[in-house]
């Protein structure tokens, strides 16, 4: 298929684009590089432009002759998004209602979409299945759900066919240490350690040991960013117009603050210095995902179960690259 991928020079999305490739598609990457990092995306596959410009969008795939889009372009800071809303509701749910009225266009009628578990809020039951009530707590899960929302209604009234796939943590990088995670500012867990063992931090900041856990940390289920993309293009093979997939999209097994660091120290060979403060607002004491629905429709089992493993990948990328796409070959 050809497969457009917007938000493709991201960290999940330059991951899905290279499976995506070994898969044998054809693959189009549409990305405004604000947040993306075009050394992550293969050579003459970037199209640069913005989820705004529908018409652009629209004779990007009529030009290339797109059987599907792949749309991970968004915001995703949590924290940005309680300070910034305008940011998420006009990138996140603007953008996708500019990305899905281009596909009309030239009748593309199928969508993969990169959501969160961030559209659940602060669930009262673990782990957390499909039927859990959505009740988003801050505008980055309010934009994500607004626009599966948006997707169920032109399903219904124009025979899309999309999933949506709700992350829960996004972890990991590829295995031979040449795409991983680059974010400024970094606000996951697992780099922010390693940043630490690389002497890039003095410490990591522990937010709360006395939540309702066995270790009174916080709790949460990692998921490898291969994994994730193996969901992705499982469920592109499950399309069906006028019908939507919904799944969660996590390993079914949460890891505490602590044993994360402990997986940290035990990889690097590094003390890591930890020190521990305040909870921060809205941090629910656990996040564990039910993903026998993805199991069920996509077919899809993690490869990835163990938060050593995921942390392996991620310290081959890190140690690698400790500037990211600006580390110096």
């Amino acid at each position: 298929m050809r497969i457009l991928v917007t938000g493709g020079a991201g960290y999940v999305g330059s991951h899905c684009v290279r499976e995506l490739l070994a898969a044998g598609h054809e693959v189009t990457v549409y990305d405004n590089l604000s947040r993306g990092h075009a050394a992550a995306v293969p050579s003459g596959l970037l199209v640069e432009g913005e989820l705004s410009d529908e018409r652009r969008i629209a004779s990007t795939l009529t030009e290339r002759r797109i059987d599907a889009v792949m749309h991970f372009a968004a915001f995703a800071l949590v924290g940005e998004s309680v300070a910034e809303p305008h940011l998420y509701y006009g990138n996140n749910v603007l953008g996708s209602f500019h990305l899905i009225e281009a596909m009309r266009t030239p009748g593309v009628s199928k969508l993969v979409l990169s959501s969160t578990t961030a559209t659940y809020g602060t669930p009262e039951k673990m782990p957390i299945a499909e039927t859990t009530p959505q009740q988003p707590i801050n505008p980055y899960g309010f934009s994500k759900l607004v626009v599966e929302r948006m997707l169920d209604d032109y399903a219904h009234a124009y025979g899309l066919g999309f999933a949506a796939l709700r992350y829960f943590n996004a972890a990991g990088a590829s295995p031979v240490g040449d795409l991983g995670e680059d974010h400024d500012p970094e606000s996951h867990l697992i780099p922010i350690v390693l940043q630490v063992a690389l002497g890039q931090r003095a410490k990591i900041m522990i937010f709360g040991d006395d939540y309702p856990t066995p270790d009174g940390t916080c709790i949460r289920d990692y998921v490898h960013v291969l994994d994730l993309a193996a969901a992705h293009l499982a469920a592109l093979d499950r399309l069906t117009p006028g019908r939507g997939i919904k799944c969660n999209l996590g390993t079914g097994r949460g890891y505490s603050v602590k044993q994360v660091i402990d997986a940290c120290r035990q990889i690097t060979g590094h003390a890591i210095p930890a020190e521990t403060a305040p909870r921060r607002p809205g941090d629910p004491p656990e996040l564990v995902a039910d993903a026998r629905l993805a199991r069920e429709l996509l077919g899809w089992t993690p490869q990835y179960e163990t938060i050593e493993s995921i942390v392996e990948t991620a310290w081959a990328w890190h140690r690698s690259h400790p500037q990211g796409y600006a580390t110096k070959a």
